[in-house]
């Protein structure tokens, strides 16, 4: 492809291993309060806590990303993407124990539904809905393995996938909206811009594209903070870090916005309090992107669960889609 942009093979490994790591460091204390945080504020892999998990353990957030990275090795087939994620609630692949946990019923019922579907020999198809329960955080956790893969297909095709994969399991528009904006900041960094010239370029481009788009133009004002305005420029205190899909996007770009290393910003997601390891996973991967593979504490990577098998998948990732 003439005039093709490039990815490298490092842009993959620190994207996905920061994603990893934000999870671990989260998983032990998710659901705790802010308060509790700041009183007791995390600095380092912890064990046991929320879940009791092994210090290093990441949680469905990374288990997803894998899938995905995994099904993507082979090309974009939505059925095997499925398939990868069936597989890993109900038989444990890509889980950093024994079986996966930590996901949420809006994601078990899909995954329930798409094995039935299976189970009937039934075509895939990728749900829609406007229920506000689909508004939660689990596709966007998952969806950063597409930035790579749709690096140099125009924006209506980057948007059409992503679209596609986020209704796997999150039929609602505003889920769909968070992940292309996502994955437009991601695409950005990858090809090398600066944090506040890929936050500017992403916002410029998400708004002239949704503009086409009924759903999306319906969904844009509950974006508003990120889409008009500075998101990095708010005080911590008018920044919420639950499940809403609205709220871990802003959070994550908060951090990464506010933060000028690795270990700050993802400290900083994690001890924002409440879905800690989400929070800090989807900071993760692009503060990944920014900083790079080496700003990664030792310490973490060294107690980080499955560490060779993530290293293997992400070198045969990006090995698959030069």
């Amino acid at each position: 492809m003439n005039n093709a942009l490039k990815v490298n093979q490092e842009k993959i490994v620190s994207a996905l291993f920061g994603l990893a790591v934000g999870d671990a460091l989260g998983v032990p204390v998710e659901d705790e309060s802010r308060e509790s945080l700041k009183r007791n504020p995390v600095h380092n892999m912890r064990e046991l806590g929320t879940h009791n998990q092994m210090a290093g353990n990441w949680s469905d957030d990374s288990s997803m990303t894998f899938c995905l990275a995994e099904s993507l090795c082979k090309g974009y087939d939505l059925d095997d993407i499925a398939r990868k994620f069936v597989d890993w609630i109900f038989n444990g692949t890509w889980c950093a124990g024994d079986e996966a946990f930590d996901y949420g019923n809006v994601t078990y019922k899909a995954l329930n539904r798409l094995h039935n579907l299976m189970q009937l020999h039934r075509k895939i198809n990728p749900k829609k809905g406007k229920h506000e329960m689909e508004c939660s955080n689990g596709s966007l956790m998952r969806t950063l393995p597409l930035a790579f893969f749709m690096m140099n297909l125009p924006v209506e095709e980057r948007f059409r996938i992503t679209d596609e994969v986020s209704r796997l399991t999150h039929g609602h528009p505003r889920s769909s909206l968070a992940c292309h904006i996502y994955l437009e900041f991601a695409r950005e960094l990858i090809i090398g811009f600066s944090k506040q010239e890929a936050y500017r370029n992403m916002q410029h481009q998400v708004n002239a594209f949704i503009h086409s788009i009924a759903d999306m133009q319906e969904e844009a004002p509950h974006f508003r903070r990120i889409l008009l305005e500075d998101i990095g420029l708010l005080p911590e205190d008018e920044i919420q870090s639950n499940g809403y899909v609205v709220h871990t996007l802003e959070a994550s770009l908060w951090c990464l916005l506010k933060y000028d290393n690795f270990t700050d910003t993802i400290l900083a997601a994690v001890n924002l309090g409440a879905d800690t390891d989400t929070t800090a996973a989807v900071t993760g991967g692009m503060a990944g992107l920014l900083y790079g593979y080496d700003q990664i504490p030792k310490e973490w990577m060294d107690v980080l669960a499955k560490g060779d098998e993530i290293e293997a998948l992400v070198k045969r990732f990006a090995e698959n889609i030069k």
